[in-house]
């Protein structure tokens, strides 16, 4: 068998020929390569082109053999390309930004899609900062570039990667459950590259868009998303209630300042309050019967906030709609400045509330892979630039699914 043909099916690197192997000083294998194909094409477009002049000698790292780095040597052509101009010629073992193999990076991602960069660096003996350059380029080779196509149920987010308010803007497929795009910034203009990519058809077939209150998402979506009818998530819906407890019970324990032991009973009653009723313990209970036997203001704001997740709970909008009307009326009406003031805003976004009725839509998958991409974040000690968090949450987020060669790490 030709030495060309055993390292080929070794390497796992086809269009290439082998024309001598050396063992360097350290150690290492060095082989000596060129493509197979006769004329020279464009490292940029792909494109056959003339050869212009020689570059000097590079090296690309391969697997490991064991403990033996392998190295790709090869000296490119520049070629004189008709579209790009003079660009270094294409070869078939690496991307031609890499002084990697498609294989070494492909192992690269993969590991750092289950640990952290520095284990990475480690395992592989490169550096940090090659890590996530290497996680870059696989993710543009490998994203899908049609993710954009067919979008019918998106949800929108925004994500914080640093201090001093750096933003992220995530859109998630619902369908497909991946991330499908992200953008630095949470405003309403943040989204505008996101229209522009799916095109004006493509806006026109979003049906259905699930997002929190943010005015800045709820302008973005009216004015690039005509036809897609907002969701506002019931968590954050929720959370009104939720906060208005709070606020209410804050505001007692103040007036209360002159009788502390009755103030710090009330105190107490956060979690209580603020706990779903099936999830309390009996001592709980005990405590909110206490409650309602002792301050009414605050128990009548319990029960507002747990009427209007049972409102949010019928499936026939019917009801719901009913039930979430008579809530607003009741919540006007309460006495309880909190309440009268979440009640203002889900009137304003009462549309928008009603339609999870319809469509069962939350933000949850949204949060869910926030979540994850929180724990990415803090796997790699946070991230200076937003390109980079992106790489890394397409590699993480966006249904990739890396199988390189597993060598034998030593």
């Amino acid at each position: 068998m030709r030495i060309t043909t055993v390292f080929r099916r070794i390497l796992g690197v086809t269009k290439m020929y082998v024309e001598k192997v050396d063992f360097t000083l350290g150690g290492n294998l060095s082989l000596r390569v060129r493509p197979t194909w006769r004329l020279s094409r464009c490292g940029q477009c792909g494109v056959k082109a003339p050869r212009y002049d020689r570059r000097p000698l590079r090296r690309w790292r391969h697997l490991p053999w064991g403990k033996t780095t392998v190295e790709l040597v090869y000296e490119p052509w520049r070629v004189d390309c008709p579209q790009c101009g003079v660009r270094v010629e294409q070869v078939p073992w690496a991307d031609r930004a890499s002084r990697f193999s498609y294989d070494f990076e492909e192992l690269t991602a993969y590991l750092s899609q289950v640990t952290d960069q520095t284990q990475v660096r480690r395992l592989l003996d490169i550096s940090w900062q090659t890590v996530g350059s290497i996680v870059e380029r696989v993710v543009a080779r490998r994203l899908d570039p049609d993710r954009l196509t067919g979008l019918r149920r998106i949800g929108i987010d925004e994500f914080s990667y640093r201090k001093r308010h750096s933003y992220l803007t995530i859109v998630v497929d619902h369908d497909q459950r991946r991330v499908v795009w992200t953008g630095e910034g949470k405003s309403s203009e943040a989204l505008a590259p996101f229209f522009e990519l799916l095109g004006q058809e493509g806006c026109e077939a979003i049906e259905t868009v699930s997002i929190d209150l943010s005015a800045a998402f709820i302008k973005a979506v009216r004015e690039g998303l005509p036809n897609a009818e907002t969701v506002f998530d019931r968590f954050h819906v929720q959370r009104l209630a939720s906060d208005a407890v709070d606020e209410v019970r804050r505001s007692i324990v103040r007036e209360l300042a002159t009788d502390p032991e009755t103030a710090k009973a009330v105190k107490r009653t956060r979690f209580v309050l603020l706990k779903n009723p099936w999830n309390l313990t009996p001592d709980q209970r005990s405590k909110l019967a206490e409650v309602q036997e002792t301050n009414k203001r605050l128990y009548r704001a319990y029960l507002l906030k747990e009427t209007l997740a049972q409102a949010l709970d019928y499936r026939q909008p019917w009801r719901a709609t009913k039930a979430l009307d008579e809530w607003l009326s009741w919540a006007s009406r309460s006495k309880l400045k909190p309440f009268i003031k979440a009640a203002r805003t889900i009137r304003k976004h009462r549309t928008g509330i009603l339609a999870y009725i319809k469509t069962r839509l939350t933000n949850g998958l949204v949060e869910g892979l926030n979540n994850k991409i929180r724990m990415v974040a803090r796997r790699a000690y946070g991230f200076h630039y937003h390109q980079s968090l992106s790489a890394m949450i397409f590699l993480h987020c966006a249904g990739l699914e890396l199988k390189p060669p597993i060598p034998t790490l030593c």
